[in-house]
């Protein structure tokens, strides 16, 4: 059964409806086809109208829906051959962030990226995409090797934020985020980072200081989730939707501001309405902007990234 947001609840009914008078139809002999084929040109209808003009508050609540595309998704329709690398070798194997060698339509990459899970032991298991000190330490493990042999780096961002916990911060979550961004940013080889659902504060920083920032559609990409500005300014995490519409937290947004590079078209509904479809057309969008970099030499990819970085007002 699908799952709907609020906002979707007209969009249910209609669907509802549908589905309703096509087991009428299969059960008897009545002929209601022209009722169906008007139905859900109502119901298509009003899915574009709804989805075409999104607030940021309802485009958070896409970026987080439990049947987006997840970083396993992705692996498993676009990387051919991919090989896990666990562990940061100094404490433990984070599953919020997962990683590995494999081939992108023929070139080879290293992909790293955060896995929520897709439901409650999977969730559970990956701290629902929070990671702690060990998995940004295993990514800069996996960046470095990836520079070492030349491989470019391909990143998929979509965390809540890094985790909070008093045990990460022990083990030094701010450092460890400090540097994984400054292993972004010191790279020879081209990196490209796209956010598939949230991107929160520097839990997805660490991963994004990337020579091109893509972002889905309906995805997200702030300092702080909504709720928790709102608990900030307003003592009250009600005003979320008032935060995300003051923090410019969409695709949109952040294109004008010069903070991400391209938007990735959504199939209409979101990416969880079609997920085969808008995980080829990401599939294809990475591969066009790896291309950007071929014969430029290393000094040449970094002082890119780090002038785009620089530049932004």
């Amino acid at each position: 059964m699908a799952t709907y947001l609020d906002f979707e609840k007209p969009i249910a009914e209609l669907e509802a409806r549908v589905a309703e008078l096509r087991d009428t139809a299969a059960a008897g002999s009545l002929n209601i086809d022209a009722e169906v084929d008007k139905l859900e040109a109502k119901a298509e209808k009003l899915l574009r109208d709804t989805y075409g003009k999104l607030t940021p508050w309802q485009k958070t609540q896409v970026a987080r829906h439990p049947e987006r595309p997840h970083f396993k998704d992705y692996i498993a329709a676009l990387i051919n051959d991919f090989v896990p690398l666990a562990g940061d070798r100094a404490f433990a194997d984070d599953q919020a962030i997962i990683g590995g060698l494999g081939t992108l339509s023929g070139r080879k990459v290293m992909v790293i990226g955060h896995e929520k899970g897709d439901d409650t032991a999977s969730r559970i298991k990956h701290n629902f995409g929070m990671a702690k000190p060990e998995g940004y330490r295993k990514a800069i493990r996996l960046m470095q090797l990836a520079d070492r042999f030349g491989i470019p780096v391909v990143t998929l961002v979509d965390t809540p934020g890094a985790f909070p916990g008093v045990q990460a911060e022990e083990r030094g979550q701010a450092e460890a985020i400090a540097r994984s961004t400054e292993e972004c940013l010191a790279l020879s080889v081209p990196i490209v980072a796209v956010i598939v659902g949230e991107g929160g504060s520097g839990g997805a920083i660490a991963l994004a200081a990337a020579n091109r920032v893509l972002m889905l559609e309906h995805s997200v990409y702030a300092v702080i989730s909504p709720e928790g500005c709102a608990s900030i300014l307003w003592r009250t995490a009600e005003k979320a939707a008032d935060a995300a519409e003051a923090m410019r937290v969409t695709a949109d947004h952040l294109k004008e501001l010069g903070v991400i590079d391209r938007i990735v078209a959504e199939p209409v509904g979101g990416a969880h309405r079609q997920r085969e479809a808008a995980i080829a057309t990401l599939g294809a969008a990475i591969g066009e902007e790896l291309d950007r970099y071929a014969g430029m030499t290393g000094a040449q990819i970094r002082s890119e990234r780090r002038q785009k970085f620089l530049s932004i007002a």
